[in-house]
């Protein structure tokens, strides 16, 4: 176990339809390397999690609210997926500026499968070069984004992955990336 995110702190933005797994597993590996988590949220008390976007896979307790939240306060974003959940942070205008804002900070952001969705909202996807689910390629392709199939792909301080079969990849990867952006800092 490394300790190399000692006192970062790390945004997690999620709503309900997060995919728990996509969640849970990035959360433990930054836990484990020594940074301090957030779940952020459009709304207040728990978020509803699944399991393959189709079961239920109980509650996860919101710390605090996106629209509270200001980019100073983070060292790097995670952006989990789950179909509902980007869908649902996509038509908040809170949620939104806030990814923005992070990527224009220069700050690093992971985002898995459907979270890239949240990126194409936020208009920060043109001319980067991107991964995700196959399903929301084309979304991405047509907000401008050049996409790969790779496990991981890293292109300035946007961190990508497929899906959970990626997981031990991405979460290797953003550990690493968040923690050298850290160090050059």
């Amino acid at each position: 176990m490394t300790q190399e995110l000692i006192g970062a702190r790390v945004a997690i933005l999620a709503a309900d339809g997060v995919e728990r797994i996509e969640l849970e597993q990035p959360r433990e590996a930054l836990t484990a390397a020594g940074a301090q988590t957030q779940l952020l949220s459009v709304h207040d008390d728990e978020i509803q999690a699944r399991e393959n976007d189709l079961n239920a896979a109980g509650t996860v307790t919101v710390d605090g609210l996106v629209a509270d939240a200001s980019v100073t306060d983070f060292d790097a974003l995670l952006l989990p997926g789950g179909t509902v959940n980007p869908d649902q942070l996509r038509v908040d205008p809170d949620a939104v500026a806030f990814v923005r804002d992070f990527v224009n900070s220069g700050k690093p952001v992971a985002s898995i499968c459907h979270g890239p969705w949240t990126l194409v909202e936020a208009g920060v996807v043109e001319g980067r070069t991107l991964t995700s689910f196959p399903s929301i390629r084309t979304d991405l392709r047509n907000a401008g984004a050049e996409v790969v199939d790779q496990d991981v792909v890293v292109d300035g301080n946007l961190i990508t992955s497929r899906s959970p079969d990626d997981l031990p990849a991405f979460c290797d990867t953003i550990v690493a990336e968040f923690g050298a952006a850290r160090a050059a800092r």
